[in-house]
């Protein structure tokens, strides 16, 4: 294993609370890296390199927060939150959950901590067992668990599917008699049964219609607002990002650009890649969408397993120079709570302020 694997390069040190009471952060994630060797052979099998997914990642949820996570697909966001629950054990780095380093657990105490983290996964079609009854899948985790048995764990899964409004009488049935949107109920149903404090929603709406979307999207706030959780939520779609979460990262090739207040980002982006994203997002007024400037990014991604020196947005960036080619710009707070790693985001300020007009 190469020695860089678990040398941390520059990025933010642990952040203090600023919630103002003191509190420190529900997830800290510090120095992340999950790297996947690259072997050549079918008998003698050689490493021949890594794909470096997740390459030195930091940053922090807040209680009842939720901290949306975005950018194109291969980028390392899914991985990142396998990372985060150990579904995946990272190269590097130190995921802190309530306090406690979950990189450092394994066996009996990594499956108790698991009682406070969940997943809601993308595709609702097949992250559920077609040969289970709904009820048998939801009452699963509190089996694993031993939280409930007999009349308690029947009442216990009637009462999960009431709060994500579908029908107790559902128990007794297949996945495949559901709609794709009454199956993402069931997923989030069985997200809920160990009282977790902390859910990652992976694209939880990519695979659903979009009449379907804005429900399980409601219903993710209402349950975040009667039960006090925390949200890590993946997703591609720019304006749901905005609407469900407090705070945005913006990922790219396995890299965290820019991290701010959704307001801020979306009103203020300082990273070029984070312009170009919130370029392609729809306006819904046709005066402001005709005068709308839409950034297109030339060439593709990189590759993360040969990602390009220093800054890894450099290839496709209209504001590139030397030093973007020689040294790695660090992620480091421009202005209180807006993170970005760009060597010249002061010149791009400048320039959308000029162009804005703004004296």
């Amino acid at each position: 294993m190469p020695s860089e694997l678990n040398t941390p390069t520059a990025s933010p040190e642990r952040v203090a609370p600023t919630n103002g009471q003191g509190e420190a952060p529900l997830l800290e994630v510090r120095h992340l890296k999950m790297y996947f060797p690259i072997t050549q052979g079918i008998i003698i099998q050689r490493q021949k390199g890594w794909v470096r997914a997740v390459d030195d990642i930091s940053f922090h949820i807040r209680r009842g927060e939720t901290l949306g996570l975005v950018g194109e697909s291969g980028c390392g966001k899914s991985t990142t939150g396998r990372a985060i629950l150990q579904l995946y054990r990272p190269t590097a780095g130190e995921v802190f959950l309530d306090g406690q380093d979950l990189t450092k657990l394994k066996g009996d105490p990594l499956r108790r901590m698991r009682r406070k983290m969940q997943m809601i996964f993308q595709d609702p079609y097949a992250s559920l067992n077609p040969r289970m009854t709904v009820g048998s899948i939801i009452a699963e985790p509190l089996e694993i668990h031993g939280l409930a048995r007999g009349k308690a764990k029947q009442e216990r899964v009637a009462e999960l599917l009431r709060l994500v409004n579908l029908n107790p009488y559902f128990a007794s049935r297949y996945p495949h008699e559901f709609s794709g949107g009454q199956r993402q109920r069931i997923g989030i149903a069985r997200a809920l049964a160990v009282e977790p404090q902390f859910i990652i929603c992976d694209e939880p709406i990519s695979a659903l219609d979009v009449s379907i979307q804005a429900q399980i999207i409601n219903l993710l706030e209402e349950l975040q607002a009667q039960l006090g959780l925390t949200y890590l939520f993946i997703a591609h779609d720019l304006s749901v990002v905005r609407h469900i979460s407090d705070r945005v990262a913006v990922m790219y090739v396995g890299k965290i650009v820019e991290i701010a207040d959704r307001n801020e980002l979306y009103e203020r982006p300082l990273h070029p890649y984070t312009k170009a994203l919130l370029s392609a997002v729809p306006v819904p007024d046709p005066r402001v969408e005709k005068r709308r400037q839409r950034i297109i990014l030339s060439g593709d991604p990189p590759s993360p397993v040969n990602p390009p020196p220093a800054c890894r947005f450099n290839p496709r960036c209209p504001y590139v120079q030397d030093i973007c080619c020689e040294q790695e710009p660090p992620l480091q707070e421009v202005r209180p709570g807006h993170w970005v790693a760009c060597h010249f985001w002061k010149e791009i300020e400048a320039r959308a302020t000029v162009k804005a007009g703004i004296p």
